[in-house]
């Protein structure tokens, strides 16, 4: 795979394993075994009967025809809002669960901003009767207090990260330092295409199954695997990179990935990485992040909790270095506009990190006969006070 990760675990110069040495044990664990547990027969068996009976897939991909309407394109909508939990986070939960429990962890610990991927993280561990621990930022504890509830129901303890601007990298931070102090028998699900290798790479291709339906639900539809553009929301790019990621060979895709641009890409309060960021380490990968002149992370901002990450996984850094995939920014108020919009015109709520890839619709110039697929990440439910506040229903 031209675009794919190289044998030390970098995406052209981004990737690698930038850990504490007490970690190094972990990381060389999983490095050595994810790919022989992930291909075994009984993995993929038991993968595939849950991703369907449990998860519900294959999700829908949907001609949004008032959309296509009102945008002058064929407009499709990848539905991972209609996955249990309202996202695609459980499809990445579901495989390193999976892979855990064939490592023979017997607790688990995963970092949450919007709280969609500590509440797929608290599903799987319910499921397979896992002790389960969520870092949550404080602030995002207050503003997605549904999905808390529901993390809790689900039998997971909820840790608030008091430290730095309260939000998702300062939870990533205690959850690393936790998993420092429990080497031997927790696994660190990730939520992203982020951290050490084989973290990126593991997460991509759990979260692969969204273009791989993709392609085949397009022929069905429309005579063709392939449409010109590809649209994802990016915060660390998960449900962008399962989008993205069986059609990276195929040059004729435009890949677009969208970024919180948050107040304004120069207003201070934004998350707009790929354009803010320089080349650093940042959660143990070489990226793009957004810092300082002395490397101090800077502390990003989005009224969507899943977008407010300082950095972007690795291989969305190598996709934007080299050109393959085009990363934009879009406002605050630019995304909860097209969040009522796709809520007026197809009747689906979308989440505010969604919200934001469908708000790059009205930027893009569309000469009529265009197939655009846009991977609708999660289901705006957990969002209702946010969007409530803004519109004052």
């Amino acid at each position: 795979m031209k675009y794919g990760v190289d044998e030390q675990g970098y995406y052209g110069d981004f990737g690698g394993a930038y850990i504490p040495e007490m970690l190094y044990p972990n990381i060389e664990e999983l490095r050595q075994q994810y790919l022989a547990i992930t291909t075994d027969a009984s993995f993929i068996n038991e993968f595939n009967q849950l991703m369907r009976d449990y998860v519900g897939r294959p999700s829908p991909l949907y001609f949004a025809k008032r959309t296509s309407e009102l945008y002058g394109a064929n407009i499709y909508f990848k539905r991972e809002d209609l996955n249990h939990t309202g996202s695609h986070k459980i499809n990445n939960a579901i495989g390193q669960i999976l892979l855990a429990q064939r490592l023979g962890k017997t607790r688990i610990i995963a970092e949450t901003g919007a709280g969609q991927h500590g509440v797929a993280t608290a599903t799987v561990c319910a499921l397979k009767n896992i002790e389960c621990v969520v870092y949550m930022g404080e602030v995002d504890i207050e503003r997605q207090a549904p999905n808390v509830a529901r993390m809790k129901m689900l039998g997971a303890t909820v840790i608030p990260a008091t430290s730095g601007s309260k939000t998702l990298k300062d939870a990533t931070n205690e959850a690393m330092r936790d998993w420092i102090n429990n080497p031997e028998d927790t696994h660190y699900i990730i939520g992203s295409v982020v951290g050490p290798f084989p973290y990126p790479e593991m997460v991509a291709r759990f979260q692969s199954i969204i273009s791989e339906e993709t392609r085949k639900q397009l022929l069905e539809q429309t005579g063709s695997e392939l449409p010109d553009y590809a649209v994802a929301c990016v915060g660390g790019g998960s449900n962008a990179m399962g989008m993205f990621y069986h059609f990276l060979d195929d040059e004729s895709v435009k890949l677009v990935a969208v970024e919180a641009a948050g107040k304004g890409i120069d207003s201070g309060l934004s998350a707009a990485t790929s354009v803010l960021g320089k080349e650093g380490v940042l959660h143990g990968s070489r990226t793009i992040l957004m810092q300082t002149d002395d490397g101090q992370v800077v502390e990003p901002y989005s009224i969507s909790a899943g977008l407010d990450y300082p950095g972007i996984g690795p291989q969305h850094a190598h996709l934007h270095k080299i050109k393959r995939a085009e990363y934009v920014s879009i406002t605050d108020d630019e995304a909860m506009e097209a969040g009522l919009e796709c809520s007026r015109l197809e009747g689906i709520i979308p989440a505010i990190e969604t919200a934001h890839a469908l708000a790059q619709l009205k930027k893009m110039k569309f000469k009529g006969d265009e197939t655009v697929v846009v991977c609708l990440s999660g289901r705006g439910d957990k969002d209702l006070t946010t969007y409530i506040n803004h519109f004052g229903f």
